[in-house]
Formats: structure tokens, sequence, C-alpha cells
């Protein structure tokens, strides 16, 4: 198979961006490592992909479209695929053209459109000609892998939906990079979100809850682009509420060293599931139970500070107290049944969490916790 691509392309610039307009034959995007797909991997901490997973179903509803247009020669695929590399290409301007050795300059990597790309690779499978079938295609050159993820982020925020998830690890592994490696100008939503660094830290606590083995959370978290349904609530929502009440000026757990952090958190679920139990069916660790003890943190750990330590038995002291404290309608938020699968606490929305976090806030006041440790 021919490894050398000559094609008619357009040169376009946009600032420090060099882009070649072109179009490519499907036979060409078939060729062996002409093209990757950097999949972020959850499983993988050092892992540098960025695209979500691929949804099957999406990619053969392009491919039966493609092949049942081939009699009626009315297949239209009108979108562009966006691909790049990180190194150069030659272009002739006298008859601007573009020559692409595959050996050479390939894999590219597809920053937007491999459903489009694995649509059209499926319907060769079924009708060869599609082989001939042209698509247009932008390929970026001199585009380092963080400037792709970069480009990706922007193309999935400012045009069309990713899955939150993966955005999230997106914009952590920007924060990591900030210091130490050139990124492409970006909106200002993303350079401030980045820039602070939220889902960074916040996913620091999720991941530590996710894999420590004393941990109650233990693989019950289901991270970006996990295939599995086993995790009883996703990274998405965990990462929200952390950002919301964990990682917030008011809470106290802030000023201590991030090691620390996530091990005083740790122990606030040690604690918490101590007194609840972390048997199924429990909706404990589903969004309300996530939502309502995040929110909780903040006066919790307010009290802590007068306490003498961060231990789980200290915290479940506490914890035990103010539970006893509780009235009103939801007086049971401190027993095991209360968190049962169909029982209160399934149906709990988000008015019913706040006047839960009320009434145990009011409850943790009425608690005399340090006089009777100092007894």
């Amino acid at each position: 198979m021919n490894k050398i691509i000559v094609r008619p392309a357009a040169l376009v610039k946009q600032g420090m961006l060099t882009l070649y307009a072109t179009s490519l034959k499907v036979s060409d995007l078939l060729i062996p490592n002409f093209y990757s797909v950097e999949t972020l991997d959850p499983d993988d901490d050092n892992d540098k992909g960025y695209q979500r997973l691929l949804n099957r179903a999406r990619a053969k509803r392009l491919a039966d479209y493609i092949v049942d247009g081939q009699d009626t020669k009315d297949a239209f695929l009108p979108t562009s695929i966006f691909m790049a590399t990180d190194k150069n290409i030659d272009f002739n301007p006298t008859n601007n053209t573009i020559e692409i050795n595959i050996d050479e300059i390939g894999p590219f990597s597809v920053v937007d459109g491999q459903h489009r790309v694995e649509g059209l690779r499926m319907a060769t499978e079924k009708d060869t000609r599609v082989l001939d079938f042209e698509v247009p295609v932008n390929i970026a050159i001199n585009l380092p892998k963080i400037a792709q993820m970069c480009h990706f982020l922007i193309v999935n925020t400012t045009q069309k939906s990713v899955e939150k998830g993966v955005e999230q690890r997106i914009y952590q592994r920007l924060t990591q990079a900030l210091e130490i490696e050139d990124i492409p100008n970006l909106p200002k939503w993303i350079s401030k979100t980045i820039e602070k660094g939220e889902d960074d830290l916040a996913l620091k606590y999720v991941d530590f809850l996710n894999s420590d083995f004393e941990s109650p959370w233990l693989n019950k978290i289901k991270m970006a682009n996990e295939t599995n349904n086993e995790g009883s609530i996703n990274q998405q929502s965990f990462v929200k509420s952390i950002k919301k009440y964990v990682l917030v000026a008011n809470n106290p757990i802030t000023i201590q060293t991030t090691e620390k952090q996530h091990k005083i958190f740790l122990n606030y679920w040690k604690a918490i599931t101590n007194i609840l139990g972390i048997e199924e069916p429990t909706v404990l660790f589903k969004y309300n139970g996530v939502e309502l003890f995040c929110k909780f943190s903040v006066p919790f750990f307010n009290k802590m500070i007068n306490m003498p330590d961060f231990k789980v038995a200290t915290m479940q002291q506490l914890l035990e107290q103010a539970f006893e404290e509780v009235e009103g309608d939801y007086a049971g938020v401190g027993h095991t049944d209360f968190w049962t699968k169909g029982s209160t606490a399934s149906f709990l929305n988000s008015g019913a969490i706040a006047v839960i976090n009320s009434e145990m806030v009011k409850a943790l006041h009425k608690t005399n916790f340090k006089r009777d440790i100092e007894i």
C-alpha cells in the first residue's frame, strides 16, 4: 500500500496555528499507522489520553448511512475531521499540494472526528466502494500533544459537549502542565478554571478515596471513560460536591497539607460508615449521601478545630452525639435504616438535603463533645 500521499490543500494560518484544509479518501485513512485516537484510560494514572470512549452504536449509524448512500450516490458528510501532528508537512506553494509520508509523519492524532473515522472504517467492511469516498480534513502541523489536548477541549466545550468527567481530567492535566509546558491560548473561562486548579485538587480527593485500601469508597466511584457500571456514583458528581463544599475558604480542612486533607477526609467517611454501615443495599454512596456529607463537612470540620485530633474515633463520637440531637422529620438520619435503598434517603431532593443539613448543624451546635473528652 502506498505510504506517500499527495493531496491538494489550502494553507490556513490562525495565529500561531498552521492548518492544511484538504480532503482524503477513506482508503488513505485506513493506511496502517495513519491515525490514532488518544483515548483517556481511567485506570492509568500516567495515561496522557484525552478522548472520550468510542460509542460504537453512534459509529454504526454513520456506517449504515454511508453504505445506504452508495447506490444513490447521495451520502453526505461535510463536517471536517480535525487531525494533528507534532511534525511538519511539506507544502508546495506552486501547485498548492501537501505530501504526507506516513512512515515519517504518522500516526496523526484524531483531535475531533473519531466517530466519523470509525463509522467510515466500519462502512468499508460492508461495501468496498466506501474506500473511494472523500472526506474533508483539517490537519494541524507542529502541534505538541499538550496543545492537541487543548484544542480537543476547545472544540468540545465551545461547539459541542464532552462527557464532564473527561473534561475534568483534561482540566487537571492542564493545571499540572501550567508551569512546565507551553499551553496555547485558551478561552477565558477555560484558562480561569485551569489556573484555579479546583478540578485537579478535587480529583486528587476522589482518586485517593477510590483507591485507598482502607477507604469505604474503594472502587465505588465510576471514573471518566470507565465502561463498567459498578460504581455507585460517577466521578463528575463527586468532584462537583468536593469543589462546592470542601475546597472552600470557610472549610478549615483546606489549611492542611494536601496529604493531610485527604487523610482527614477519609477518616471523616470512615466515621460516617462506622455508624451508618457500608453493606448493600444502601444509598449512602449515591449522590444524596455525597451531597449531604460534603455539605455538612464545613460546620463539622469547624467544630473539629476545637477537638484534640482528627482520628476516626474522635470524629465518630462527635457524629454520634450530633445524630442523637437531630430532631424533626429527619431524626433518623444517623441510623442505617434511613439510608437503606427504598427508604427515606432514596427520595431526597436538593431542598430536603438542605433541610437535613440545617437540622444536623443545629444538632452539632448542641453537642458538648469537647468537655466530654476532657473529663
